[in-house]
């Protein structure tokens, strides 16, 4: 993508292609407040993705979706347009992006993060990691 390309995601956001269109999507705070007060916490919903509470329905996972359209500069109006028009069987799709979305919103440098740490050498095995293994207890060996 090039630099002036208005598909690539800016911090805090990500990037999905919706009903054959790339969008962009980012939830800010003005987003969230609106969410919650239609729906429940933002964190209930977080922790619903994670099975430590309900899991979100549809209609929250198209909410949010719709408002991280909004959150990017598009109308209330479209984006629930947009969202409406994709069939039920872009749920799974929905639910992922939605996940993404808060998770990035959350997070917002875990995305460009990764790949930092060096690979281990080609010839150490799971034996060798260091990681993996505990001291010796205290006079069992290696005094």
């Amino acid at each position: 993508m090039g630099i002036t390309s208005e598909t690539e995601a800016p911090r805090g956001g990500i990037v999905e292609k919706l009903g054959g269109v790339w969008c962009v999507m980012v939830l800010g705070n003005a987003e969230i407040e609106r969410y919650e007060d239609k729906h429940t916490g933002i964190f209930e919903t977080w922790d619903g993705f994670y099975g430590r509470a309900a899991k979100p329905t549809a209609r929250q996972v198209r909410d949010l979706v719709a408002l991280g359209l909004v959150g990017h500069g598009m109308t209330g109006a479209a984006a629930d347009a947009l969202v409406a028009e994709l069939g039920p069987e872009h749920n799974p799709l929905l639910y992922k992006v939605s996940q993404g979305l808060l998770g990035v919103a959350f997070m917002p440098d875990s995305a460009s993060q990764g790949g930092d740490e060096p690979a281990p050498p080609s010839d150490m095995t799971e034996d060798d990691d260091p990681a993996k293994k505990t001291d010796p207890a205290p006079g069992t060996c290696g005094e």
